[in-house]
């Protein structure tokens, strides 16, 4: 790998994997960020890694719907390499707006696909990395997990976008010859990620005194993976992974919504007291928990079997969500500057 193309790279994983590469691997080459900077991307996510990194890290702002700018971006930095996160993401947002998801996740993928299989032809060493979500393979009841060869079965206008790049991306291996490898992952949780998913929502919620939402009876069951330990996921897939392959990756951690929320809760008033809160008139973090109405098609339960990454490719999670959740709690608190902005714009 010398030049890798990051696309969605101004999002919250996105962010968070470049700032992995040069703050945790030996990685020498170059970066291109390539990002639309819709509502989630936020240039300010990586304002220190550009100074830092001036001469490695290059932006380059862009849809990645623009064949024309997709090819040119391949030829000007030469790249070997491609880690695919640019995504609309949200559940909500694509019940009320599906278009969007079918034109960035689906034409999205096959605009880079395309622009790679042109660019890579007579190439060796080349990787297509397509990040894709636990969610194309649907809901799961009490028992059980989501493993690499379960069948699709999204539920969501999102889910059904990303379940139809992943096919995308599978058929340009089989058809093309494409190297190319997929990785599902569970729900990410960390720094920088955008206050409309649970976790942020509910810390500035809280923070702010404002109600903190909770769909139907708040016993949807998530699996939470820390964001840094789904970028050394990435990262393993990238030196080790079998070209063709998927690789599951999981944090290993079964919560309910409301668990979630209530854990936020607690580790607030240890790390910011509700009485030392002005937004709170003193009133505990828990008295601002309000269930609200459950969102169509809202799949009950999600958990991931990752032992394939675990065994093949010697991967394992370093944190566990007593420690993620403290960080996370952290980095809100102290990231004043980075609140304000997502606050003036949105």
């Amino acid at each position: 790998m010398k030049n890798i193309l990051i696309t969605g790279g101004a999002g919250f994983i996105g962010s968070n994997f470049i700032r992995y590469i040069f703050e945790k691997t030996d990685f020498k080459g170059k970066i291109i960020n390539y990002d639309k900077l819709t509502y989630a991307g936020n240039p300010l996510n990586l304002e220190d890694i550009s100074r830092k990194y001036n001469k490695r890290y290059f932006f380059v702002k862009g849809d990645i719907c623009d064949f024309k700018k997709v090819s040119g971006t391949f030829s000007e930095f030469d790249i070997d390499t491609v880690v695919h996160f640019a995504a609309e993401s949200h559940v909500d947002r694509s019940i009320l707006g599906p278009e969007e998801f079918i034109e960035t996740n689906i034409v999205g993928t096959f605009v880079l696909l395309k622009s790679a299989l042109n660019f890579w032809k007579n190439k060796k060493n080349t990787r297509f990395h397509h990040i894709s979500t636990d969610e194309v393979y649907g809901s799961l009841g009490k028992d059980g997990y989501f493993y690499e060869n379960t069948p699709y079965d999204p539920r969501s206008p999102y889910s059904a976008s990303k379940a139809s790049s992943d096919h995308l991306v599978r058929a340009y291996y089989h058809t093309y010859g494409l190297s190319v490898t997929i990785s599902n992952c569970s729900n990410n949780y960390g720094p920088y990620q955008f206050p409309e998913k649970l976790i942020p929502l509910m810390i500035l919620n809280a923070i702010e005194g404002k109600p903190l939402p909770v769909y139907g009876d708040g016993k949807n069951v998530r699996d939470w993976l820390y964001v840094e330990d789904h970028c050394s996921a990435i990262w393993s897939i990238l030196e080790k992974g079998k070209t063709g392959q998927t690789y599951n990756i999981g944090g290993e951690c079964e919560k309910e919504n409301i668990d979630v929320v209530k854990i936020i809760c607690n580790e607030l008033e240890k790390i910011y007291p509700s009485q030392k809160n002005p937004n709170l008139k003193n009133k505990k973090y828990s008295y601002l928990i309000n269930f609200v109405k459950d969102r169509p098609g809202h799949d009950r339960r999600y958990a991931i079997n990752c032992d394939k990454i675990k065994k093949e490719l010697g991967w394992k999670q370093k944190y566990n969500f007593e420690e993620g959740i403290k960080y996370t709690i952290n980095w809100y608190i102290e990231n004043k500057k980075w609140i304000e902005n997502i606050n003036r714009v949105h």
